[in-house]
């Protein structure tokens, strides 16, 4: 099951929520004004209990019907201008907040698509999208609800306090009594849903990632009559994240019925003293009438404080989560290239002394790849050829800088390729993996993606026509609506054979100086291979090319061969020198051939 993140410790819902700043900054006239009018609204609710004092006292207390007439007026005008405020407040901060979410969205995109690979290799992609999905909204509605109303109710509590004090100041300080008990129940409550706020989000992102597997896989699903084992594990995900969540309605209806129960003790307890007071003639039942009805009016700021710390406490742990993917670091570029050798000396694609490790391996373990030391001479062919795991996909990575060298270095034309910025050197190199991947887009999109900047930056229908017939992309005429046909999510509408030659059509659309191919024939048959090789050596005659081979007919293609064995390059020469001076290449060969006389794949690289 995926792994659910811990929460830090050192935290804080405060200065979490801080971080918010820069998105909120561009709107802040607008939820200032909003806060100010919803103050400005809620105090004049505080005005309708003077209203009704005034009234008591003065046109009941007087049999004035016109008096009481004259009130009611000014009752339903509050009343009036109190809606009208609060619609207002809305208005004022719908559009800016759906903008801030939009923002902090965007960014969270482009983010992910500067994170190094080493970085996706580690998380879950549910949870990245429960982070640009969930998470955001939650932010959102804080910032449209809670953010504004603990301001709002904050402020009618101390002006509400205010008036209870000025009208009697003994029921006032009975009114006073829960706060103490409440404040420190509030602290309790809010370090502990935090806790479980930050669970469900997890497991939330968790469960998005079940989900997302089980469409993305669901012909191995289907084809393994898997559906009842992954319904099983989907179920007991959300018995969790269920679990979770009782736990957090039950926090939060403790803190509910306390923060209900001592300020409507209080009011009793007012109730019961100012009738007394009245009776004996030392309060008007104005006043009374007037205290209580601010009592009242004081309970909906006091009741919805648990409810908007927990609306908080949610936004603090969605914002942590946003910003706990926003603090990884990217890929760098250097400020400045550094000087380039002389042509002659380091011309063509040089791995010199490469080392690789993996970031996360273990301390003391085995690079991957180590002392690489490879010359693949300006428009050569290098064929690489190794057993399964022996790091041949990983070498390839480091060309266009997936992954960063952790020792020695990798020149172009004499260039270290770490001092060259990666959108240069994405554009003098051109890749195809051997598990192609397709986007939700057209043939022709797919396939243009790889022409960058080298064809003005769209590419030209000739460019496209070229690529596929170097692919053998015939088939593309055949779809229903030819290049525009929309391949589908994955590229999955199509067979691995046609998606192998869309990716390999990508990867020479762009004429690149540099070509890297991650063994781009394997899901190819017989007959097919051999025309797509056939136009594959006009595109690698004026290019330099790393070809990762496991057949003969692939190797062939190569000008020379490497063999890469237990991470380190074993023996270089031609197919025919390699045949004959080097078992474990000649055993590989063997192997390869007759697996392809059979039509059987083979394992793609650790």
């Amino acid at each position: 099951m995926p792994e659910t993140r811990s929460a830090p410790q050192d935290r804080s819902a405060v200065r979490s929520l801080l971080r918010l700043w820069p998105y909120v900054r561009p709107v802040r006239t607008r939820l200032v004004s909003a806060a100010f009018v919803a103050i400005l609204a809620s105090c004049l609710s505080l005005v309708i209990p003077l209203v009704l004092k005034w009234m008591v006292d003065g046109p009941v207390a007087d049999a004035d019907p016109a008096g009481v007439w004259l009130g009611a007026l000014y009752l339903l005008l509050l009343g009036i201008a109190e809606a009208a405020l609060f619609g207002f407040r809305r208005w004022l901060v719908a559009r800016p907040l759906a903008s801030v979410e939009a923002e902090m969205r965007a960014d969270l995109y482009r983010h992910l698509q500067r994170l190094p690979v080493a970085f996706h290799d580690r998380w879950a992609s549910g949870q990245l999208l429960s982070r640009g999905t969930t998470d955001l909204m939650l932010v959102r509605m804080f910032l449209a609800f809670p953010l504004t109303f603990l301001v709002v109710n904050a402020a009618t509590i101390l002006v509400g306090f205010g008036i209870l004090l000025t009208q009697d100041w003994t029921l006032g300080l009975v009114m006073l009594a829960p706060v103490v008990p409440l404040l420190i129940t509030l602290g309790l409550f809010e370090s502990r849903y935090f806790l479980v706020a930050r669970k469900a989000q997890d497991q939330v992102g968790d469960l998005t990632t079940v989900v997302e597997e089980s469409v993305l896989g669901i012909r191995i699903i289907k084809g393994f009559g898997r559906h009842r084992s992954q319904a099983l594990a989907f179920r007991e995900l959300s018995k969790r994240l269920r679990s979770t969540e009782l736990g957090k309605a039950r926090l939060l209806a403790g803190i509910w019925a306390l923060i209900m129960t001592l300020p409507e003790l209080a009011i009793g307890a007012a109730l019961v003293l100012g009738t007394v007071q009245v009776a004996d003639g030392s309060l008007s039942a104005g006043t009374l009438v007037a205290f209580l009805s601010t009592a009242l009016a004081l309970r909906w700021p006091v009741e919805s404080i648990g409810y908007l710390l927990a609306m908080s406490q949610e936004a603090a742990t969605a914002t942590e989560r946003y910003f706990e993917v926003m603090d990884a670091e990217e890929e760098r570029d250097p400020a400045a290239a550094g000087a380039a050798e002389p042509p002659g000396a380091g011309g063509g694609l040089v791995f010199d002394s490469v080392e690789f490790r993996y970031p996360d391996a273990p301390g003391g373990t085995l690079p991957v790849l180590a002392r690489i030391d490879l010359r693949i001479r300006p428009g050569e062919t290098m064929a690489l050829v190794g057993a399964t795991g022996s790091g041949k996909t990983t070498l390839t990575a480091l060309v266009p800088r997936l992954h960063e060298v952790t020792g020695g270095r990798i020149t172009l034309d004499g260039e270290d390729i770490a001092e060259m910025p990666r959108e240069r050197l994405r554009e003098l190199v051109s890749v195809a993996f051997e598990e192609p991947t397709l986007f939700s887009a057209s043939v022709g999109e797919n396939v243009l993606m790889g022409a960058g900047e080298r064809a003005g930056g769209t590419g030209t229908g000739a460019e496209l026509g070229r690529a596929l017939d170097i692919a053998q992309a015939g088939f593309v005429q055949r779809l229903p609506h030819g290049v525009d046909t929309q391949v589908g999510e994955q590229g999955l509408s199509l067979s691995g054979g046609q998606r192998q030659r869309l990716a390999l059509a990508r990867a020479v659309v762009g004429r690149p100086r540099f070509l890297v191919l991650d063994d781009p024939l394997s899901a190819l048959d017989v007959h097919t291979e051999a025309l797509v090789e056939a136009a594959l050596r006009r595109v690698l005659a004026d290019t330099t090319a790393l070809v990762v081979a496991h057949r003969p007919s692939t190797v062939l293609l190569a000008d020379r061969v490497a063999l890469l064995s237990g991470g380190r390059i074993a023996a270089v020469g031609t197919h025919h020198e390699l045949l004959c001076s080097n078992a474990e290449y000649a055993w590989l060969m063997s192997g390869a051939g007759d697996e392809a006389r059979h039509g059987a794949g083979h394992e793609g690289d650790a």
